[in-house]
Order: structure tokens, then sequence, then C-alpha cells
């Protein structure tokens, strides 16, 4: 057997894993996606390709990896920004603010990135599970707030996150206005500040 740090054969498996993936994060954050492969990741951390395939069996398994561990501390973000508003019109601008602070800060840069990657099934439809996930309160809100459609909007708001998040990210410095006028899009569509009567959809 081979030696272990943890009392367990399970504890070490968990805190390799978890070390695997923060390592594979930060190879992202550093070199971007297309430096992400199992062998970079074995020469990061020292190991060697063969332990590597007991963790992942592809890039494409390490890329869903990384996003399926981020997803519990995103949704819980997102959850925990819409119990606070009571009106629908602040209920989508606190998702659309959270999902933004998510996707532009810096510990989730690699999983918003490799959210977009180029994957294969099964691990795209891993990904796709977790997104409806993310998507689902947002749904839930519109439904309650009487909006139709609701699941064809929520997923018309997160486009409209998505767009603002890749331009926030090549233009850091117009951030704010990014985030404003993404706000004022989902919220007013294309009404005039001067002729909007309330804050709902």
């Amino acid at each position: 057997m081979p030696k272990i740090s943890e009392a367990t054969v399970a504890a070490h498996r968990a805190r390799q894993l978890r070390t695997l993936l923060d390592a594979a994060r930060a190879l992202v954050a550093e070199e971007g996606i297309e430096a992400l492969s199992l062998a970079a990741l074995a020469r990061r951390v020292g190991l060697s390709r063969p332990s590597l395939y007991e963790y992942f069996r592809s890039k494409d398994d390490l890329v869903a990896a990384i996003v399926e561990e981020e997803l519990p501390r995103w949704a819980a973000h997102v959850e925990t920004a819409l119990a606070g508003p009571d009106d629908l019109g602040g209920k989508v601008e606190a998702y659309i603010r959270s999902q933004l602070e998510v996707m532009t800060d810096g510990r989730h840069a690699a999983a918003v990135a490799l959210v977009e990657h180029a994957l294969a099934e099964p691990a795209l439809e891993r990904i796709r599970d977790g997104h409806a996930q993310l998507l689902r309160p947002l749904v839930t809100v519109l439904e309650d707030g009487g909006v139709p459609d609701a699941e064809v909007r929520a997923a018309l708001i997160q486009g409209l996150v998505d767009a603002a998040a890749r331009l926030a990210q090549r233009d850091p410095s117009n951030a704010d206005t990014i985030v404003a006028t993404t706000l004022a899009q989902a919220v007013h569509g294309l009404v005039p500040a001067a002729h909007r009567s309330s804050p709902g959809l």
C-alpha cells in the first residue's frame, strides 16, 4: 500500500484530490486554459501520470471535477443573495450581481473559464447539470413573481451575465459600467431611464 498522509486511505485521497484541484485552478489562472493538461498537472504536483489517472481519467474529467467542486459554493452565494430583496426587480438584480461577483473574482476564475471549454460527453453533461442547479433559484423567483416563460427568461438573463463577465474580464477598469448596464438591460430592457416607472421586469 502506498504511504499515506492521513488517518485513512479515504481521507488521504480526499486531501490529495483537493490538492490536485487547487493546483489545476492555479495552473489555469496563471497560464490559461491551454496550459491545463494531465501531464502539466502531474509535473506541477510532483506525481506520475499513472498516479494522476487514479483521480482523473482524462483532461475532460479533470475540467468537470474543477467546475463541480466550485458549484456548491457558487450556488450558496447566489441563494444567499436572492434571500435579501423582497421585490422581483431587486431579486433579479441580486442574482446578476452575485453571479458577476463569482464570475470575476480570482478564486472562481478558473472554473468560469473552464465552463466554456470544449468538452466531450459525459463531462459536458456533468457541467450542464450543475449549471441547471445554478439557474433554478432564478427560475423560481421569476415564477413566483408571475413572469411568463420563466425558464426562457432566466436563460436569457444568464446569457447577459455570461456576456458581462467576459467583457469585465477583458476590461476590468470598466467593470462598474458593465455591471450597471447589464442590470439596466435585464431589469428594464431598452426603456429609457426617464420613462422607468418601477424596478419590476
